[in-house]
């Protein structure tokens, strides 16, 4: 007999939400390291054969060991639970969700599914959605029909800094269908829809990029209208990647203050001065105004998408670091103890 969509718990009918998320709805119980909060809902398509893509970091690539079902993401396993009911979960605790977050994955019927759920949050809710798109499927008339159907941002994961790594992780090196070109002509196309500032661009520190790299592509995100949401590099067990070690944390700690400078415009990469290896050895400012962006704490948060209130939602707690004192992106505000530790690290 044939299996019933609806039994193979397939999308639109059926999603699956993060381990944070299932903790915000009452589905898991649990606590966030220092009291941390996760204030997105984050929803990703659940199809039974999966994603097409055959990314050397992540943890749903098409060759990763085990089913899709069964595979983690960000380290953690996302657990199905019916959509419609995640929506009552939303609705029972308004106070709590502040975005929610459609991951897609590379698959055709991902486009027609995505704009089910949008259809079926916007009937339900009055929440700000963005879609973390899959650029390899999508064309600019997709993004208007995401668009229309309820999205007010778009999130595109490019992640590698350099078309060479790009290719090497993510297409041609590991039979992977994704364009380097593509991607990067669909954030313009983002922007033509949503505006500017409401793109957001994943990159991911240490998979072989230089500072200079990193930085400067970060700067020509913001010269087109992009925002950068910038991740460490944290190895997914079983993944093509996994025996590949997390950038020094220095090299974080500088590539974040430069991505938080770039974004908010209070710096360009061209007041930058990078060293050997393309290290940056300067950010070009006057040091009583560079600690005061140290000492906000601001520039070393998750950099996310925000909710109605203008502050970050998709906080994504500890997604690129384990709970504990070394904390790379920090889901709330840094205190004065973390402030001394990040000082310690910046130039290490």
């Amino acid at each position: 007999m044939k299996t019933k969509k609806s039994e193979a718990r397939e999308s639109p009918e059926y999603v699956r939400i993060s381990l944070a998320a299932a903790m915000v709805l009452g589905y898991k119980t649990g606590l966030f390291y220092r009291g941390a909060t996760s204030p997105c809902v984050n929803i990703l398509l659940n199809y039974k054969e999966g994603c097409a893509g055959n990314c050397a970091y992540c943890g749903l690539s098409l060759k990763r060991p085990g089913t899709y079902t069964e595979k983690s993401f960000i380290r953690v396993q996302w657990d199905i639970y019916e959509l419609v009911d995640v929506i009552e979960h939303m609705k029972s605790n308004l106070s709590g969700v502040k975005r929610i977050c459609i991951s897609m994955v590379t698959n055709r019927r991902a486009i027609k599914d995505t704009n089910a759920v949008l259809q079926a949050l916007k009937d339900s809710l009055s929440m700000p959605v963005s879609v973390l798109a899959a650029p390899t499927i999508l064309t600019a008339s997709d993004l208007r029909d995401f668009e229309n159907n309820g999205a007010d941002r778009m999130g595109i994961a490019v992640d590698a800094a350099t078309p060479h790594l790009f290719e090497r992780y993510r297409g041609k090196g590991v039979n992977g269908p994704h364009k380097w070109e593509k991607y990067w002509q669909l954030l313009d196309e983002a922007v033509g829809v949503f505006g500017k500032r409401k793109v957001g661009v994943h990159l991911i520190v240490g998979l072989g990029e230089t500072e200079e790299e990193m930085i400067r592509l970060i700067q020509e995100a913001h010269d087109r209208g992009i925002e950068t949401h910038l991740f460490t590099f944290f190895p997914e067990p079983d993944s093509l990647l996994a025996s590949h070690p997390p950038p020094a944390i220095g090299q974080y700690r500088r590539a974040q203050l430069a991505c938080y400078l770039i974004n908010t415009g209070q710096a360009e990469t061209i007041e930058f001065q990078f060293g050997k290896n393309g290290r940056l050895t300067d950010f070009g400012m006057a040091e009583a105004r560079l600690n005061k962006f140290i000492d906000s704490g601001k520039p070393f948060m998750t950099s996310g998408c925000p909710g109605a209130d203008g502050e970050v939602a998709c906080n994504r707690p500890y997604s690129d670091s384990l709970p504990g004192p070394d904390i790379r992106n920090f889901p709330f505000l840094p205190d004065a103890e973390d402030i001394r530790k990040i000082r310690g690290e910046l130039w290490e």
